[in-house]
């Protein structure tokens, strides 16, 4: 099993450290305009906003999985435990305890579950016993995919897909993972049970979460800190409760405002840059 959480008299350690960084693809697209951020040891911290604001490329960046898709950091710093990990290969940052679970849950599909699953052990070295260990682990976390353990992956669900990637992850024994929209494409009932599992996760077992999600609601519920990103730049940070009651998160990405339920179709995007800029 992994470390147990830390008391909170030791969760002000910061793990990760995003500092005004720029990323371009192909060498002219500006996709990330000076974004910052920081990821305390020990939380659920959220990466919110709506398709194309930059969280992806953000999760990407800090995996260092830019080059596959002709994108680089141009400016900036990325600091894991006071190290720059810039120039670190995506398998070392693994073996550093930096994972990430790609959006469109990417399993391979010829392999059955287990196989999956024990395919995010490979770069471990400390045996057997304890790599079936933690399988066992991640069973108790995710018993449907005990039930589907001999299931070739490419047919079970959605979900379950869902499930077998962020099993996988847990196999690395990871002491971050950087989770990229676990909600798509998943019915409400099967979202709400990934993001418990999420939050057990990260109680019983000290792992520490930064998630990319569309959806503001529940991942508000289940963050402790948030931050906005809305065309490649952080418009709003704060603590998770105090996200969910600003106004403008309400109005915006809540559907909420003082005068009831409103869609964000139905207010003017200025009004919103002119508070949050002001």
């Amino acid at each position: 099993m992994f470390d147990a959480k830390p008391t909170p008299e030791t969760q002000v350690e910061t793990l990760l450290e995003v500092n005004n960084i720029e990323v371009i693809y192909n060498h002219v697209i500006l996709v990330l305009k000076g974004v910052s951020l920081s990821v305390p040891k020990g939380g659920i911290t959220a990466l919110l906003g709506g398709n194309g604001a930059g969280k992806t490329t953000t999760l990407k960046a800090i995996s260092n999985l830019l080059k596959s898709e002709r994108g680089e950091v141009t400016k900036g710093s990325i600091v894991y435990r006071g190290e720059g990990i810039q120039d670190m290969a995506p398998a070392d940052l693994v073996r550093k305890g930096v994972i990430q679970v790609m959006e469109g849950r990417h399993c391979f599909e010829h392999l059955t579950v287990e196989e999956n699953l024990l395919t995010g052990a490979y770069t471990r070295t400390d045996g057997r016993a304890a790599i079936a260990a933690d399988l066992e682990m991640v069973y108790e976390y995710f018993p449907r995919l005990r039930e589907r353990r001999r299931s070739q992956a490419g047919y079970t669900s959605g979900g379950e897909q869902q499930m077998v990637a962020i099993g996988r992850a847990l196999m690395s024994r990871p002491e971050t993972i950087l989770l990229d929209e676990p909600s798509m494409g998943l019915a409400p009932q099967l979202v709400e049970q990934i993001f418990e599992i999420v939050k057990a996760v990260n109680e019983n077992e000290g792992v520490t979460f930064l998630l990319a999600e569309q959806n503001t609601n529940v991942a508000l519920r289940y963050a402790h800190y948030g931050y906005i990103l809305e065309s490649g730049r952080v418009v709003m940070d704060g603590p998770a409760a105090a996200l969910r009651e600003n106004p403008d998160v309400k109005e915006f990405y809540l559907g909420m405002s003082d005068e009831g339920r409103k869609s964000f179709r139905e207010v003017r995007s200025y009004r919103r840059r002119k508070r949050w800029l002001a």
